[in-house]
C-alpha cells in the first residue's frame, strides 16, 4: 500500500516539486526541533538536535538541519567559502554541479556571482550537464564545486579533466566526497552491479567507487595542484561542536587549482 501511494504521488508531482515539498514539510516540523544545542550557519537557524542521515550501514544520528536539510559536508563548505574565499562578495563565475538546495539562497544573493548549477537531471538544476562532457567552453569558470559527485561517475577520469578544461588558469574547484579513510586505495570492483551490492561495497547503493586516501592524488593526476584541507579542525573543536560539521569522512575539502 505504501509503494502504491509512493508511485500515485510521483505521477503528479515532478522530482523537483517533490523537493520543495519536502522542504517545505521540514520547515513546518522543524518547530518541534526547537533549541540552542545545534546551530545551523546555512538557514541562521538553531535546534536542540539535528536529524539523522544515512542508510542503516552509514546512519548518523545528528547530521541534518531540519529547516534547510543542510548536512555536515555543506555547513563546512559554507564556512570555508566564507572565511578563506572571496566568492560571495567577488566578481566571479561558479559552475555548481549537483547543487545543494539549502546553499542556492547565499549564491543567489551574491550580486556580483554569476552563478550556474548543474546536474544530469533537469529537475536539479537549472543547466543539464554530464559532468563527464561539459558544455562550456575552455576556461570559462573562476569556481567549480563538485560535492559528492565524483563517486558517481563511471568515468571519473574523464570528469576531473573536464573539470580542468572549464576552469581559467588558477581557477579553483572545490570538491568532496566519501572517504575510506582506513583505506589507502580507491576501492572498486565489477561485482558492484546492483544497488544491494554497491551498497555491501561501497555504503551507499548509488556509488560506483568508495575513494580511499588516494583521492588527492587522482585529482592531482588531471593536472590539479591539490591542497587536502580538514577545515573543522581549523574552526577548533568549539565550532565543529556546536555546528556539527561531521568527522572528515565526507567532510574533507579538496582545494584543486588549476596549474
Amino acid at each position: 500500500m505504501k509503494k502504491r501511494i509512493k508511485r500515485i504521488y510521483q505521477l503528479f508531482f515532478s522530482e523537483k516539486q517533490r523537493i520543495k515539498n519536502r522542504l517545505l514539510f521540514n520547515q513546518t516540523i522543524s518547530v518541534f526541533y526547537r533549541g540552542n544545542t545545534c546551530y545551523c550557519n546555512c538557514c541562521g537557524k538553531s535546534f536542540r538536535k539535528f536529524k539523522p542521515k544515512g542508510t542503516a550501514l552509514t546512519k548518523r544520528e545528528n547530521a541534518e538541519c531540519p529547516y534547510c536539510g543542510s548536512l555536515e559536508r555543506v555547513r563546512n563548505l559554507l564556512f570555508y567559502i566564507e572565511n578563506e574565499t572571496g566568492l560571495l562578495t567577488g566578481k566571479f563565475r561558479l559552475l555548481h554541479f549537483a547543487p545543494e538546495w539549502c546553499l542556492l539562497p547565499v549564491f543567489k544573493k551574491a550580486a556580483n556571482l554569476d552563478y550556474i548549477t548543474a546536474d544530469i537531471n533537469p529537475d536539479l538544476a537549472d543547466h543539464v550537464v554530464d559532468i563527464m562532457d561539459i558544455p562550456f567552453e575552455d576556461e570559462s569558470f573562476d569556481y567549480i564545486i563538485c560535492f559528492h559527485v565524483l563517486g558517481h561517475v563511471p568515468d571519473e577520469k574523464k570528469a576531473i579533466e573536464e573539470m580542468y578544461r572549464v576552469l581559467k588558469p588558477e581557477g579553483t574547484a572545490l570538491i568532496a566526497t566519501i572517504i575510506d579513510l582506513n583505506n589507502p586505495h580507491t576501492f572498486e570492483t565489477d561485482d558492484a552491479d546492483t544497488p544491494q551490492k554497491r551498497l555491501y561495497y561501497y555504503s551507499e547503493p548509488d556509488l560506483l567507487r568508495l575513494h580511499g586516501t588516494d583521492f588527492d592524488q587522482r585529482l592531482t593526476q588531471g593536472g590539479f595542484k591539490v591542497e587536502m584541507i580538514d577545515y573543522p579542525s581549523v574552526l577548533g573543536e568549539e565550532i565543529k561542536r556546536k555546528y556539527v560539521l561531521g568527522d572528515g569522512k565526507r567532510e574533507l575539502i579538496f582545494k584543486c587549482v588549476k596549474n
